[in-house]
C-alpha cells in the first residue's frame, strides 16, 4: 500500500473495527468452562475434631469440573451506549482513511502538474537559449561589420548566460518532484522510469464550478470524521449516566465433583448454582458524578471542533472556487500576453536584421517574450493544479464509497466502509 501513513490509518481502521466487535461481544452471556484436580491434607481441628478423633484420612483428593454462566443486564443501556460509541470511532477512522487516501491522491496529482509544468519552463528555456544563441551569432557579425560596438555583444553574451544559469533550478526542481513522486506511490526515490507528463496533454473538466451545494461539503472526511468523533462523544454521556444506575448481574453454574476421577460424572455428584446480584452505587465520592459532567464537556469540545470543521470546509472550498475563476481570467491574460510577446519578438528581430532598430529593443523583446512564457505555463499549471484542490476540497471519491464485502482484513465488521473502495484492492 503506498504511503506510509495511508498504512497507519487502514491499521487504525482494523484496530477500531476490532474494538467494536469487541464491545459486542459484552452483550452476550459469558460462558467459561472450568476443571481441577486437587490433593490436599487438613486438619480435622477446622471440624471439631481432634489429631486422634475416629474422624479419617487427614489427605483426600477432590476433582471438579463445572461451566458457569455470567450475563450482565443491559437494563440501563450503557453497554449499548459503549458500543455505539465505539461504532462511531469505527466511522470515524474510515473517514480518516478516506482523508489520507484523498491527500495522497491529491498530493500524486498536483506533484504531477508540478513536474509538468517545470518540464514545460525547461522547454521554453531551451527554446530561449537556442534563439539567444543564434541573436548571439548575429550579433558578432554585425559587430565585425562595424555596426554595432562590442558592448552590444557583451550584453547579448551576459543574457544567454543568465538564461543557461535559470536552468539547473528547474532541473533541480524536476529532480525533487520526480523524487518525491517515487515515494508518494511507495517506492525509493528515483528519476527513471517513471510516467512522463506532459502539461498540453492534460485536460479540464468541460464545465468547472463556480459554486456548488453545501451538501457537497458535508461528504468531506474531515467533516464526517469530526461528525463520529461528536457522535461517539454523545454515547459516552449515556455510558457515563448507566454507571450511576443498579447493576444487574445473573449467574449460573453447573458441574461435576468427586473425590475419585473415575466416579467425578456419577449421578450423585452433581452440583449446581443460580445467582444473582445487584450493585447500587451509594456512595463513590461524586465520582460518577464528575465523570458524568466529563463527558458532557467532552461532548461539548467535540461539537466546538465540528462546527470549526465546517466553518474551515466552507472557507476552503470559498477560496478554491474563487481560485478557479481568477486561474482562467489570468491565463487567458496570460495567454493573450504571450501570444503580444510573440509578435513583438518576431518583428524586432526582422527589423534588427534590416538595422531598423538598435539591439537594446531586441534584448527587451527577447526578455518580455520569455517572461511571458513562462507566465503562461505557470498560469496553466495552477489552473490545473486548483482544479486538483477543488476536487479535494469536496471531499473527491465519496460517491464511491462501498459496503464491506472482500477485504480479509476488515469483512469480519459490519460497520464501516471498504478501504478497496479507494484502490486498496
Amino acid at each position: 500500500m503506498p504511503g506510509a501513513h495511508l498504512a497507519a490509518a487502514k491499521a487504525a481502521l482494523i484496530q477500531a473495527q476490532e474494538n467494536y466487535s469487541a464491545q459486542v461481544g459484552t452483550l452476550f452471556p459469558v460462558v467459561t468452562g472450568n476443571f481441577s484436580a486437587v490433593r490436599q491434607r487438613f486438619s480435622p481441628n477446622q471440624f471439631g475434631g481432634s489429631s486422634t478423633g475416629p474422624i479419617g484420612s487427614r489427605i483426600f483428593n477432590l476433582f471438579n469440573t463445572n461451566v458457569s454462566v455470567a450475563y450482565t443486564l443491559d437494563v440501563f443501556g450503557g453497554l449499548r451506549r459503549q458500543i455505539e460509541a465505539a461504532g462511531a470511532l469505527v466511522d470515524n477512522q474510515q473517514f480518516e482513511l478516506e482523508a489520507a487516501f484523498l491527500t495522497l491522491s491529491s498530493n500524486i496529482v498536483t506533484t504531477a502538474i508540478t513536474l509538468a509544468s517545470l518540464k514545460a519552463q525547461r522547454d521554453a528555456t531551451h527554446d530561449l537559449i537556442k534563439s539567444q544563441q543564434n541573436s548571439l551569432v548575429l550579433v558578432k557579425k554585425q559587430f565585425e561589420l562595424g555596426g554595432i560596438s562590442k558592448a552590444d555583444v557583451f550584453l547579448q553574451e551576459n543574457q544567454l548566460a543568465q538564461t543557461q544559469a535559470s536552468l539547473p533550478p528547474i532541473e533541480q526542481g524536476i529532480s525533487e518532484n520526480l523524487h518525491a513522486l517515487s515515494v508518494l506511490i511507495g517506492e525509493l526515490p528515483r528519476e527513471q522510469d517513471l510516467p512522463v507528463f506532459d502539461l498540453n496533454h492534460l485536460h479540464l473538466p468541460t464545465n468547472i464550478p463556480l459554486s456548488c451545494p453545501s451538501a457537497f461539503v458535508r461528504q468531506r472526511p474531515d467533516i464526517r470524521a469530526a461528525e463520529a468523533l461528536l457522535h461517539s462523544a454523545s454515547a459516552q454521556i449515556g455510558v457515563a449516566t448507566a454507571n450511576m444506575f443498579p447493576q444487574i448481574t445473573l449467574n449460573a453454574l453447573y458441574g461435576q465433583q468427586s473425590q475419585t476421577l473415575s466416579r467425578l460424572f456419577k449421578a450423585s455428584n452433581n452440583i449446581w448454582t443460580l445467582g444473582a446480584a445487584a450493585a447500587q452505587p451509594i456512595f463513590s465520592g461524586g465520582t460518577l458524578t464528575a465523570q458524568r459532567r466529563m463527558a458532557i464537556a467532552a461532548y461539548e469540545q467535540a461539537a466546538a471542533q465540528y462546527k470549526q470543521t465546517v466553518l474551515q470546509a466552507f472557507q476552503n472550498v470559498a477560496d478554491t472556487l474563487r481560485a478557479l475563476q481568477h486561474d482562467a481570467q489570468l491565463l487567458k491574460a496570460q495567454r493573450m500576453a504571450e501570444i503580444t510577446a510573440q509578435d513583438s519578438l518576431n518583428i524586432t528581430r526582422q527589423q534588427f536584421r534590416l538595422g531598423g532598430i538598435n539591439y537594446l529593443n531586441l534584448l527587451i523583446a527577447e526578455r518580455l517574450y520569455q517572461q511571458a512564457r513562462i507566465s503562461r505555463i505557470q498560469a496553466q499549471a495552477a489552473r490545473y493544479t486548483d482544479t486538483a484542490a477543488l476536487f479535494q476540497a469536496l471531499g473527491g471519491g465519496w460517491w464511491n464509497r462501498c459496503r464491506l464485502d472482500n477485504d480479509p482484513l476488515l469483512r469480519a465488521n459490519v460497520r464501516g466502509y471498504s478501504p478497496r473502495c479507494f484502490g486498496q484492492s
